[in-house]
């Protein structure tokens, strides 16, 4: 960039707004990291709360099913799933952070009473019932942890993103037009000096005449 710079006024003014430019990109990019990184550490600790769940979830809709296989049988248990044909339904929004999209998922008839499920009431048990409940809740811990986890990667590419764009700043962009700004001040200013050098000659020159 030194190279290509030419030690005129006009380009050292040039040069002193692209430098100011930059340093208030480095500083609006430096706040929205400082705010990703922020809103990223919230998400952090509520993935915690939610993996929780999701765990003890699942560890409980496991042990349901090994007791209603145990006491009513595989067949039974698959003789009910196979009534079933609705699916949950998942419905996706999106919402912005520090210009960030981010998604809302949202389940939505994942939990039923008994007399809402497909199966036979008369041909199921209570243990296939409870069975049923810690899936249905299993499910929507699933769902929760889904956004939660896609709004931490998302948020992480951009929080990586805004990084490399102030180390950018920061260390090649605003120091490299910093050199040439140097440069160009250095020139002028020799020129100046040498200008100034000949003018007193001329006037010696003058006086002795």
């Amino acid at each position: 960039m030194t190279q290509d710079v030419k030690p005129t006024r006009s380009e050292e003014l040039r040069l002193k707004e692209r430098i100011d430019l930059a340093d208030n990109g480095h500083d609006i990019l430096e706040k929205k990291r400082d705010g990703l990184i922020h809103e990223f550490m919230e998400i952090v600790d509520d993935a915690r709360t939610v993996n929780d769940d999701l765990s003890e979830a699942y560890a409980q809709a496991r042990l349901k099913m090994l007791l209603a296989k145990v006491y009513d049988g595989e067949s039974s248990i698959k003789a009910n799933t196979f009534t079933i044909t609705d699916e949950p339904a998942i419905t996706t929004t999106t919402k912005n952070i520090m210009g960030v999209t981010v998604p809302e998922i949202e389940s939505e008839s994942v939990r039923r009473d008994m007399l809402s499920r497909e199966y036979g009431v008369t041909s199921s048990t209570s243990r296939i019932d409870s069975t049923a409940d810690k899936y249905e809740e299993l499910l929507e811990n699933v769902v929760q942890a889904a956004e939660t986890q896609t709004k931490m990667i998302k948020l992480l590419e951009e929080i990586k993103k805004t990084k490399r764009r102030v180390n950018a700043l920061e260390h090649k962009v605003i120091p490299e037009l910093e050199g040439a700004l140097d440069k160009v001040s250095q020139a002028l200013e020799e020129s100046e000096r040498e200008e100034t050098f000949r003018m007193k000659k001329v006037k010696e020159m003058g006086e002795e005449r």
